[in-house]
């Protein structure tokens, strides 16, 4: 599909307008705690479809299943990941290695929506790999972009399906523009705004634990102005 400037202002990954249900996907989340319970609901109720998946395996989601009815599904990890159009990783950064497969998420868009509370992951980062590198290191294929990761699931759940100027910031970076795109398309539907952090090594951080935007809700316009001010010198 050709990528398109349309009503949600950011490039578009489907033809048609979001009203007539092109741009919906089916989206795996990793990972089914407080937000990634929150980011199934939300995206059911904008019309997408979620296969969940959790350590303690599919059995464990009947419930969550049930309440979010037929556009929702329970799977193992490795195959909600291969089965998905986009997945999302939101379990713990230590966790995430050996997840499942690699091939299981080649070609696709992976996001990476951990922190890494500690050595290579927060503002100390410095010429070291990100967390999120360190993610594309142990998925090669994938293509992997930051977001997701700096809201609470309290403020994730609140601030949805806003619009205008009143729409909170959620954050992208990495280094497949495509892919961007596509999260960003996701992101929107559910009524946020986003705001490109830039290439997977330095706008990574900018998003970890410690950064000026990490668990600040914020606009657009003021997400702006902390990454200006935020920005290294």
């Amino acid at each position: 599909m050709a990528l398109e400037g349309g009503a949600w202002g950011w490039g578009r990954v489907c033809d048609a307008p979001p009203e007539e249900g092109a741009c919906l996907m089916k989206v795996s989340i990793v990972g089914t705690g407080h937000i990634g319970s929150v980011l199934a609901r939300l995206l059911v109720g904008a019309g997408h479809q979620v296969l969940l998946a959790n350590a303690r395996g599919p059995q464990s989601l009947a419930p969550l299943v049930a309440e979010l009815g037929p556009a929702a599904e329970a799977r193992e990890a490795e195959a909600a990941a291969r089965e998905g159009d986009l997945v999302v990783l939101m379990v713990p950064f230590g966790q995430v290695k050996d997840l499942f497969a690699a091939d299981a998420v080649a070609g696709k868009v992976l996001v990476d929506a951990t922190n890494a509370y500690g050595a290579g992951g927060g503002r100390g980062a410095g010429a070291g790999p990100s967390s999120s590198e360190l993610v594309a290191a142990w998925y090669p294929g994938a293509r992997v972009v930051k977001a997701l990761n700096t809201m609470n699931f309290k403020t994730l759940g609140a601030s949805a399906m806003r619009s205008g100027d009143a729409r909170l910031a959620h954050y992208v970076a990495g280094d497949d523009q495509a892919a961007k795109d596509q999260v960003a398309t996701l992101i929107e539907s559910l009524g946020f705004v986003v705001v490109d952090t830039g290439a997977l090594h330095g706008g990574s951080v900018r998003q970890q634990p410690g950064s000026a935007v990490y668990n600040h809700p914020l606009t657009a316009e003021q997400a702006h102005a902390a990454l200006r001010a935020d920005a290294p010198h």
